[in-house]
C-alpha cells in the first residue's frame, strides 16, 4: 500500500538514543487518511508519539469496511525504495501487481511480502467482483543498509505456521515465536504475529527482553498488560520484557509487532526510505522521468504522481519522540 498524502512530510527515524530500555504502556492514537475512492485508514507509525518499532515503520489499519457497492482498494503504481511491505487481510482480498511481473490475490492470513530493495513499483486493488468486506493492516520494514541494495522479490505464502496456548492461536507472519519460525525472508531480528484469542481467555506471551515491542488491535476486546486497547488503537510496549500478559473480554484479534532496535538512522519520505536527501531527491527524478522502478503491467490507470519535495532539508535523525 502506497503513502497517498499528498502533501507528505517527512519522517526521520532510526537510531536508537530514543529506544525505551525498559517497559512501558504508551497507547498511540491513529490519524486518519484517505486512500483511493472508498478507503480510509488509520495510521499507526509513523506517529508524532513513536516512529518505529524494531525494524516496522509504517502501520496502517483499515476496515472492517463494507465495500459491496464500493470499488473497494485502489492505489494505483507506485514505488517503493528501502523497504519491505507486508500484506495482512482478516476479511477480503487484495490483488497485488509488481514491476517484477508478480501477479497474486492476497486473502486472509495469507503472507504478502515484497521486498523493494534497490527498487520497485507496485499497485494494489480490490478485485472484481470482490468480497463485502475489507479489513486488514499494511506495515512496511525498514531495510539495513546492507540489505537495502538487494534486488527487487515479491513472496507469497498461502500457509504459515501457528504457536498455540488455551484460548490463543498466534499466526507467525515473520520472524520467530516460541520456537516457531515464519518462512517469510527477514533482514533484521524482527517478529510479527497475528493473535487470535476468545472469549475470556488469559495468556502470557513469551517475549525477547532485547525486543521493542507494540500491539495492534485488530477487533474485539482484549487488554494487554492490563491496559484495554480498542480496534485500531496500538500499545508501545518498550523493552526488558520476558512474556506479556493477554486477556480478552470478547473474541478478539491483535497484532504483535517487535524486533530489535533499528540501530541506522533513516529517512523516509513518501513511499522510499533513504538516508540522504540526494538519495531522496534522485529516487523522485527516477519515478517521474519512468526510469529504474520499473513498469506495472495490467493496472487499468495511471501512475501516481509523486508529492513534491518540502523546502527545507532532509536530514537523517536518531528516533523522535
Amino acid at each position: 500500500m502506497s503513502n497517498l498524502d499528498r502533501e507528505a512530510v517527512p519522517a526521520v527515524c532510526g537510531g536508537r538514543g530514543f529506544v525505551v530500555a525498559e517497559p512501558v504502556r504508551e497507547l498511540l492514537s491513529p490519524r486518519q487518511v484517505r486512500l483511493g475512492e472508498s478507503t480510509e485508514v488509520r495510521r499507526l507509525l509513523p506517529n508524532l508519539g513513536r516512529r518505529m518499532v524494531g525494524a516496522w515503520c509504517f502501520v496502517d489499519h483499515y476496515g472492517p469496511d463494507d465495500i459491496a457497492d464500493e470499488p473497494g482498494m485502489q492505489v494505483p503504481p507506485h514505488p517503493h525504495m528501502g523497504l519491505q511491505t507486508v500484506s495482512w487481510l482478516h476479511e477480503g482480498e487484495v490483488l497485488h501487481r509488481d514491476s517484477t511481473g508478480s501477479l497474486q490475490t492476497i486473502r486472509p492470513r495469507q503472507l504478502g511480502l515484497m521486498t523493494s530493495g534497490h527498487a520497485i513499483s507496485h499497485s494494489e486493488e480490490s478485485p472484481r467482483p470482490h468480497a463485502r468486506f475489507l479489513h486488514g493492516a499494511q506495515l512496511w520494514v525498514a531495510l539495513p543498509d546492507s540489505h537495502r541494495h538487494t534486488s527487487p522479490h515479491f513472496e507469497f505464502h498461502a500457509e504459515l505456521p501457528t504457536v498455540t496456548a488455551p484460548g490463543l492461536t498466534a499466526t507467525l507472519l515473520l520472524g520467530a515465536l516460541d520456537g516457531t519460525a515464519s518462512p517469510g525472508t527477514t533482514y533484521t531480528p524482527i517478529v510479527g504475529a497475528d493473535l487470535s484469542l476468545a472469549d475470556g481467555t488469559d495468556v502470557r506471551l513469551p517475549l525477547e527482553r532485547d525486543f521493542e515491542y507494540a500491539v495492534l488491535s485488530m477487533s474485539g476486546e482484549a487488554h494487554v498488560d492490563g491496559v484495554p486497547l480498542v480496534p485500531g488503537s496500538m500499545l508501545y510496549l518498550g523493552c526488558g520484557r520476558d512474556e506479556l500478559p493477554l486477556h480478552a473480554d470478547s473474541d478478539a484479534g491483535l497484532m504483535l509487532l517487535g524486533g530489535e532496535p533499528f540501530e541506522e538512522e533513516l529517512i523516509m519520505f513518501w513511499n522510499w526510505i533513504g538516508r540522504s536527501q540526494e538519495e531522496i531527491e534522485q529516487a523522485r527524478r527516477d519515478w517521474m522521468e519512468g526510469s529504474r522502478f520499473g513498469e506495472v503491467k495490467g493496472y487499468d490507470g495511471a501512475p501516481l504522481p509523486a508529492p513534491e519535495l518540502p523546502v527545507t532539508p532532509l536530514k537523517p535523525r536518531g528516533r523522535l519522540r
